[in-house]
């Protein structure tokens, strides 16, 4: 049988009344069809109505999504949002605990933009709320195009760090990558190394050392970028994800692990 993948979802409202929805883009549904090879099955923003434990001991791998979203600052200690900052309440309320759990039990974690940050908060990190507002930094989000190829279009380099972990994997020491974000990594979360950064010195890509519990971590990466949007035709974004479906492949053959 194939593996069941959890991608998580945003609260979203839809159709002329705003009626609340549970949503994830395509976008990833399409990437764990074509290189994951598993069964997408979307994990609804509903707060602590969650079971995190089932989730975990049924799912076989969890892909953490970019959105408009932010991560509440309460979380993190952070200053209130400016208003009309976009929040989601019981997205956060699901994913916090079940990354923590997830890493506890060996599930295969790749966590993408707003799904990086969030990884960065459930492990204790802070978050900066504007990039753009900070001296030296570059402003990291895109303004909305109509056309796709724009908005997707490569924006800045991300310098990979010699020996890393996605250096391996990429094979090289700088990609090209989107941009559509505003916050990112302030203070790193605990057991997370930092592997990859911007030109003006933005977190731009960890790997989970060690889970909240102090034990050694699967395989368990974030990127700030969206290798979602350009799979079929970016050979790193295509890298990401087949790592991603060899560590899934590779748990699946290890009971003890399975198991837990």
């Amino acid at each position: 049988m194939k593996p069941l993948i959890g991608i998580s979802c945003c609260t979203k409202a839809f159709g002329q009344f705003g009626t609340p929805n549970h949503a994830a883009s395509d976008t990833y549904v399409r990437a764990v069809d074509a290189l994951v090879g598993g069964v997408p099955v979307l994990v609804p923003a509903n707060g602590r109505a969650a079971d995190i434990p089932t989730l975990v001991a049924r799912l076989d791998g969890l892909i953490l999504t970019g959105s408009r979203s932010n991560v509440q600052p309460a979380l993190y200690d952070g200053a209130p949002h400016p208003e009309g900052t976009p929040e989601d309440p019981q997205r956060d309320a699901v994913t916090l605990p079940l990354i923590r759990a997830a890493l506890e039990a060996g599930l295969p974690v790749l966590a993408i933009c707003r799904g990086l940050q969030e990884l960065n908060v459930a492990l204790g990190g802070t978050l900066h709320q504007r990039l753009q507002d900070l001296p030296g930094r570059l402003d990291h989000s895109t303004p909305l195009q109509k056309l796709a190829r724009l908005r997707i279009a490569k924006a800045h380099s991300v310098r990979l760090h010699p020996g890393s972990s996605l250096h391996r994997l990429l094979g090289c020491e700088a990609i090209a990558v989107n941009s559509l974000h505003n916050q990112g990594i302030d203070r790193p979360g605990a057991g997370l190394v930092v592997e990859g950064e911007a030109p003006d010195g933005t977190i731009e890509a960890v790997r989970v050392q060690r889970t909240p519990r102090g034990a050694p971590a699967g395989f368990a990466l974030g990127v700030q970028w969206h290798p979602e949007y350009d799979f079929e035709t970016d050979i790193h974004s295509r890298r990401l994800f087949t790592a991603f479906a060899d560590a899934v492949a590779e748990r699946r053959q290890t009971p003890s692990l399975a198991a837990d």
